[in-house]
């Protein structure tokens, strides 16, 4: 993600980045640290299963706690409900499409963060999402994607 693009993150997708942080930070790394502890205590740590595996997920812990806060630190928390502008396709979006040959799909534009294409959850900076912003009811976005490029119709639009 790069610096000058804004890290937009609905509330539910901010609270679920804290919660894990929180999780990570005040359960599961002190447990950790106690066990490394321990097995330190244990003698021969170049043969020490406990110590040498409980390090290896604690760098993995502290490196998902850094990566945490740093999105944290750069979300802009947008509660799709309040848009007022509910004609058109902004982000948190509910979003039906069709295209051409009928077939439809319904997507949530959601932060890049929270995106999860299996759930319909598409991110804000993917292309699809880009091409669909700013749409109305009944406009054609083309979406050049690796298959190639589709042109969907705007059939529904809904917000929170």
């Amino acid at each position: 993600m790069s610096a000058d693009r804004p890290n937009y993150i609905t509330p539910a997708g901010y609270s679920r980045l804290h919660a894990e942080y929180q999780q990570l930070l005040s359960d599961e790394r002190p447990k950790l640290v106690e066990v490394i502890s321990w097995a330190a205590g244990n003698g021969d740590r170049s043969e020490n299963g406990d110590y040498i595996y409980g390090r290896k997920r604690l760098r993995e812990i502290d490196r998902r706690l850094g990566w945490l806060a740093k999105r944290m630190k750069a979300a802009k928390v947008i509660d799709p409900a309040q848009q007022e502008d509910r004609r058109r396709i902004f982000f948190g979006a509910t979003v039906t499409i069709a295209d051409e040959e009928d077939r439809t799909r319904t997507l949530t534009l959601v932060g890049d963060d929270e995106a999860d294409a299996g759930k319909g959850l598409v991110g804000w900076n993917a292309p699809l999402a880009r091409a669909l912003r700013g749409a109305a009811i009944g406009d054609l976005r083309r979406v050049e994607l690796p298959a190639g490029v589709i042109e969907y119709e705007v059939t529904g639009i809904t917000y929170p």
